[in-house]
């Protein structure tokens, strides 16, 4: 009930104002202890940001007036410092949320989690079996769900996957039934072919993607009408304020669009301000009709009906990404 009310409180203060970010993705370490095939955000060698920095970032976020700041990579959990992270985040009044591999959760390591003042985890699980492309299957991460069903006291989400070369459309709604009766929520996500571009679902795979939207319990990202655009590759129209509402904040502290527009509009977080927040706000951004990236959908759909985007689009690069969350 407190997170909810909180999550109530975040909705209305971004209907009051414009002028501060609705989600910053921000990333502790750029490092990852897998190599799914469809990921570009990450590496195998990269050191954690410092702790220091860390905090810095996260006041500043909060001096932006910030509602939610979620951990991100790379695999956010081999950072030695993520609690206190964690925490600097919740003592700041933002909603603290964490995107994780899930490879790495113990018993210990959820109560500290709990401890720090998590209030929302997720992990996308691939499939059923391991393979070439995805170590994240539930035959791996079935015993750390039990664990986070025991002991976690903040929201979880599974994702799950079809398209893309996904071996069994019908995986995804194993893992979702599986989350269900877990008492977790479930999503889908698309995976794109290698282009990056919007590629229709197979008959097989549309099936299972309104299998999975029935299954997902009723949210404010529910109300996302890009979904059904993405799965039958349709464009969307829409106005993306990514660089306003929504912030990737990279571990060299640069502030882009999102993980799949790195580079745009690449300035360091610590010179960020209102002016550049509201300058964005009204920037078209080229790659929008075929974005993918779900959480740029979630936190602009709160200002479609108003600010038209007067300022053009800059040269942005089709996007990258192969993945979007549907709930």
């Amino acid at each position: 009930m407190h997170r909810r009310s909180r999550e109530w409180m975040m909705l209305a203060k971004g209907v009051a104002s414009t002028d501060h970010p609705v989600l910053a993705h921000i990333i502790p370490t750029r490092r990852c202890n897998l190599a799914c095939e469809y990921c570009n955000e990450y590496d195998d060698f990269s050191k954690p940001v410092a702790t220091e920095l860390m905090f810095q970032r996260i006041d500043k976020l909060a001096a932006l007036r910030t509602n939610i700041v979620s951990m991100s990579g790379g695999e956010p959990l081999l950072h030695p410092e993520l609690d206190a992270l964690i925490a600097r985040v919740r003592h700041h009044g933002m909603i603290a949320g964490m995107i994780t591999n899930g490879y790495l959760l113990t018993a210990d390591r959820i109560q500290k989690l709990n401890r720090a003042g998590l209030e929302h985890l997720q992990i996308s699980i691939d499939n059923i079996m391991p393979d070439e492309v995805s170590k994240k299957s539930l035959k791996v991460l079935d015993k750390k769900l039990e664990l986070l069903a025991e002991h976690a006291v903040f929201h979880v989400n599974i994702n799950s996957v079809v398209g893309g070369g996904i071996r069994n459309p019908h995986d995804a709604l194993k893992v979702g039934r599986r989350a269900v009766d877990l008492g977790f929520t479930s999503t889908v996500g698309i995976i794109h072919d290698g282009d990056g571009q919007l590629r229709p679902l197979k008959t097989e795979e549309q099936e299972v993607y309104l299998q999975m939207k029935e299954m997902g319990k009723k949210s404010y990202a529910k109300l996302n009408f890009f979904q059904d655009n993405i799965a039958y590759g349709r464009e969307n129209k829409w106005k993306c304020r990514a660089g306003a509402r929504y912030l990737y904040v990279c571990e060299e502290g640069l502030v882009h669009y999102c993980s799949q527009q790195r580079g745009y509009p690449g300035i360091p977080l610590a010179d960020y301000t209102v002016e550049h927040i509201r300058r964005e706000f009204i920037t078209a951004k080229g790659c929008a009709p075929r974005c993918t990236v779900a959480c740029v959908h979630y936190t602009s759909y709160m200002d479609f009906w108003r600010s038209p985007q007067t300022i053009p689009a800059a040269k942005v690069e089709e996007p990258q990404t192969r993945l979007v969350q549907i709930r």
